[in-house]
């Protein structure tokens, strides 16, 4: 399935042409930051299957960390699309916000909870994590 977003200008615009992978919402203080208050709502997408197709976005990453995440926005309007992080090597982390049709997010958990606000809504039933949610077991099948 193709999805189609852009920023709130309409200056910038970007297609994913793969699944969604992950879809959380994400509640550590760094993405308190970057949305204003919120939880940051994204997906994530493979980066070969992400691509900006209108405009150049700009990119900050903090140059005082050894390994920033690069988080990409309008230069125009401000909008920011998603970011790429070091701890997600080959991803593009898209927020769900700028898509053409938001409604396709389906989270799958709420993580880094031990940052979040009581403001900050966490759907009931919504598997929920301190940090990170374990990773799968890998089999050991030869």
């Amino acid at each position: 399935m193709t999805h189609n977003g852009r920023c709130y200008c309409g200056a910038v615009h970007y297609q994913i042409t793969g699944p969604l992978q992950a879809q959380f919402q994400c509640h550590c203080r760094e993405c308190s930051y970057i949305t204003g208050g919120g939880a940051n709502l994204v997906a994530v997408v493979n980066d070969a299957d992400f691509a900006f197709t209108k405009g150049d976005p700009k990119i900050f990453a903090r140059p005082d960390l050894e390994t920033p995440v690069q988080r990409y926005f309008c230069g125009a309007c401000g909008t920011a699309f998603g970011s790429v992080s070091p701890s997600r090597p080959g991803a593009f982390i898209v927020k769900v916000g700028t898509l053409d049709d938001p409604s396709v997010f389906k989270p799958q958990a709420a993580i880094f909870t031990c940052d979040r606000q009581s403001y900050q809504a966490i759907p009931e039933g919504l598997p929920s994590f301190d940090k990170r949610p374990p990773k799968p077991a890998q089999s050991s099948q030869s």
